[in-house]
């Protein structure tokens, strides 16, 4: 659907299971796209060069997760995912200034909100609800439940008694500074000067760390921020147990990191 200005896409009800890949190239200008009621289970990597989105509606679909691409979405202010079956949310999103509304109510499996969200219109009742897992990466804090799933990327979770990283983080950490504050382009090295698996890590790290914005690749440190803990907590009155989660990258950003503050 056209109007004088803008794009608006509207597809939904149509037992959808994915996005065409060429969709940015078809519809660059697009602002609006509503896909709810549909059965999309995959959204492709291509969703996240649609620079002018504002609004994108994946409501009563069967996501189990949210492609990362989805945080470059830079223009986007309303985003709602709720009646799926969401396990995490992409470490990035949120950081956008833009990014003001975000609803992912009713996805049972969804435990943990990144703290990123903190200070947007949240939209969560009816998640974290107790279920039975098997054989899923889970973290459980000191403090006992809630517990909180994890990306898959998270190869490692360390603590405030983990001070020195692992060698490989260290090494990842340190070629993209190297190549990305110095050379400004990632695009220098190739299969042949690094193994394949590393070159497409370092292209996309697993998050940025909530208190400096330090890239991660392989490890995080999480701190748990319980919504009944915050002033959010009357506005849900006990329809979630979810938990805002911040991915920090080290022990000092981990005891320093303050949500409420």
């Amino acid at each position: 659907m056209r109007d004088c200005s803008t794009w608006r896409d509207y597809m939904k009800r149509n037992s959808l299971t994915t996005l065409p890949e060429n969709l940015a190239q078809k519809l660059p200008n697009l602002v609006e796209l509503y896909l709810h009621s549909n059965n999309i289970v995959v959204v492709p990597e291509a969703i996240g060069s649609l620079v002018k989105l504002q609004c994108l509606d994946l409501s009563d679909n069967a996501l189990e997760i949210v492609c990362p691409e989805i945080g470059r979405l830079r223009a986007l202010r309303h985003l709602r995912l709720a009646n799926n079956q969401l396990q995490v949310l992409p470490p990035d999103l949120g950081q956008s200034r833009e990014l003001q509304y975000v609803y992912v109510d009713n996805n049972i499996n969804l435990k943990g909100l990144l703290s990123y969200l903190y200070n947007k219109v949240i939209g969560c009742s009816g998640c974290g609800a107790p279920i039975q897992v098997s054989e899923v990466k889970l973290l459980s804090f000191s403090s006992g439940p809630p517990t909180i799933f994890l990306p898959a990327e998270v190869k490692a979770m360390w603590t405030e008694h983990d001070h020195v990283l692992p060698l490989q983080e260290l090494a990842m950490r340190s070629l993209y500074h190297t190549y990305h504050s110095f050379l400004k382009d990632l695009n220098f090295l190739s299969p042949i000067s690094l193994p394949r698996s590393l070159l497409e890590l370092l292209h996309c790290p697993l998050g940025h760390c909530h208190r400096c914005s330090e890239p991660m690749f392989t490890i995080v440190y999480p701190k748990l921020f319980p919504l009944r803990e915050t002033p959010m907590a009357g506005l849900h009155q006990g329809r979630t147990t979810v938990s805002f989660v911040a991915y920090c990258c080290s022990t000092q950003c981990l005891q320093t990191f303050d949500l409420l503050s």
